[in-house]
């Protein structure tokens, strides 16, 4: 069951476009029978027993053909959770919320210069999960999402540039306010943009920002430790395969949902099991998969936590909660040292990945010159092999830092999940960065 209230904003140039509220309710029940799943949803206890009978008979008719679901075994729990709220968003009239963000869009629309529109996006989400099973355990959850976006976009009607201010966090609206500062610099970094030279395009030397770091850790890497992947494809299997060294002794990655304030923090995931931090990789080797009690059955591992569904009307399936690059122990002037030309790259506008290949676009990049950033580049896009690039890191930063985003997860059509990447600046040989000749 859930039941949430969601409130939405959005500006478009000067025009509000969206400002609403709602309420959601609805549920959803699983059954496995004989090794075979089914499935049904609904808005209205008073027809839940036609549901459970509904499910059950779609769960025996995939069973007598053939099914082979099994679950691993978990404690039976009892709980009621609730998050330590900062600044409640639920206590902040709607009223107010569009002032605040009337105010930010006021100052990209009146920095002038080659500021030509603002985009602002935000949304905030608040209620309570019931989730029982036939098992015997019952979690009450109280959960708070909050996130959203202010761009500034610059043009001068060859080229447009944009930059962004992004927030996020589980229990403090407050991660929305005294933005004016970074909303200023967004739209001077806009406008510089516009101006900068398109980056020549080769291998470098790369330094990435902890946002794109975590990005990185996320897209590139903690997709491949999902495990619903990993046990239908046996040559991935072959590749992913516990104790294989993928990195130098500084590099630890790991998955976590226990990080409070983190859009990806959740005490039980969607199967009622506790979440916890697994690591991935330590110090350089493959040493842990993320489960659903289903991955972890068939391959013969412990649950992590990890089964997540967007809303009732979904299954769970094997998600990311909040993936991180742990801290190493190079500063930043250590990271530009001996470069005579190299690239720093900040935060990202997106990317895409294939299996093993992944491509980022940078969302700011500076050339590296004798060891001290210069000027400022565009058009930056890092692309390259994730096992590659994990051998090519050659130094991890102290610098460990949160980065929450307005986005989320995408899977099998449940997006965008709430998920966070925390990490510190990471550096890395021979990156193919696409760009002019």
């Amino acid at each position: 069951m859930e039941e949430y209230t969601e409130t939405n904003l959005r500006f478009q140039g000067p025009t509000l476009e969206t400002v609403n509220m709602n309420t959601r309710v609805g549920g959803c029940v699983r059954a496995l029978v004989s090794g075979g799943w089914g499935f049904t949803t609904f808005n209205n206890l008073d027809d839940l027993e036609q549901k459970v009978d509904m499910a059950i008979r779609q769960a025996k008719l995939v069973g007598e053909v053939g099914g082979n679901s099994i679950l691993a075994p978990v404690p039976v729990v009892e709980d009621e959770v609730r998050p330590k709220l900062l600044e409640d968003p639920s206590k902040v009239d709607l009223a107010s919320k569009v002032d605040l963000f009337q105010g930010y869009n006021e100052i990209v629309l009146g920095h002038g210069g080659t500021i030509v529109s603002s985009s602002i996006n935000y949304f905030d989400r608040h209620g309570k999960v019931p989730f029982a099973n036939s098992e015997g355990t019952y979690i009450l959850q109280h959960k708070t999402d909050l996130a959203g976006s202010v761009f500034a976009m610059a043009g001068d009607g060859e080229t447009t540039q944009t930059s962004r201010v992004t927030f996020g966090s589980s229990n403090d609206f407050g991660v929305c306010r005294n933005l004016d500062d970074d909303v200023r610099k967004a739209c001077t970094k806009a406008t510089e943009l516009l101006a900068a030279p398109p980056v020549k395009g080769g291998e470098y030397t790369v330094v990435i920002d902890p946002t794109l770091a975590g990005i990185f850790a996320h897209e590139a890497f903690g997709h491949l430790s999902e495990s619903d992947f990993l046990y239908e494809n046996p040559n991935l299997q072959k590749v992913m395969q516990l104790g294989t060294k993928f990195g130098e002794d500084f590099l630890t990655i790991y998955d976590t949902g226990l990080d409070e304030g983190a859009r990806g923090y959740l005490m039980y995931d969607d199967e009622g099991v506790a979440t916890e931090r697994t690591d991935l990789i330590r110090e350089g080797v493959l040493v842990g998969r993320l489960h659903t009690r289903e991955t972890a059955a068939k391959l013969g591992e412990k649950p992590t936590g990890n089964a997540r569904a967007i809303n009732y009307n979904y299954a769970p399936i094997c998600r990311m909660r909040n993936t991180c690059i742990a801290p190493g122990e190079a500063s930043f002037e250590d990271m530009l040292s001996g470069l005579k030309e190299g690239i720093y790259v900040k935060g990202s506008f997106g990317g895409e990945t294939n299996g093993e290949m992944f491509t980022f676009s940078a969302a700011e990049a500076y050339m590296i010159r004798n060891g001290q950033l210069a000027e400022l580049v565009r058009d930056v896009n890092l692309t390259g092999n994730v096992f590659t690039t994990l051998a090519n890191i050659e130094m991890v930063g102290k610098d460990f830092q949160a980065h929450e985003s307005a986005g989320g997860c995408g899977k099998g059509n449940q997006a965008p999940l709430p998920t966070s990447e925390w990490a510190p600046h990471v550096r890395i040989r021979n990156v193919v960065i696409g760009g002019c000749k």
